[in-house]
């Protein structure tokens, strides 16, 4: 399906890709503790609110 090279440079630029992504994170930390304080209560309210339609979904089947 892949050759062997489509393979290795898969894996080297995922493995690069993932250490660039790390570092520009890790770099922005106090921005994002700054300006998305309180962003875990989204997220918890999103998901929440997917389960919910999928209750009532599940609920009048």
């Amino acid at each position: 399906m892949f050759s062997k090279g489509q393979i290795i440079f898969g894996v080297l630029f995922f493995i690069v890709f993932s250490i660039i992504i790390a570092y520009t994170y890790r770099k922005d930390l106090k921005l994002h503790k700054r300006f998305y304080a309180g962003s875990y209560w989204m997220l918890i309210a999103f998901i929440a609110f997917i389960a919910f339609i999928s209750a009532i979904k599940y609920f009048f089947k």
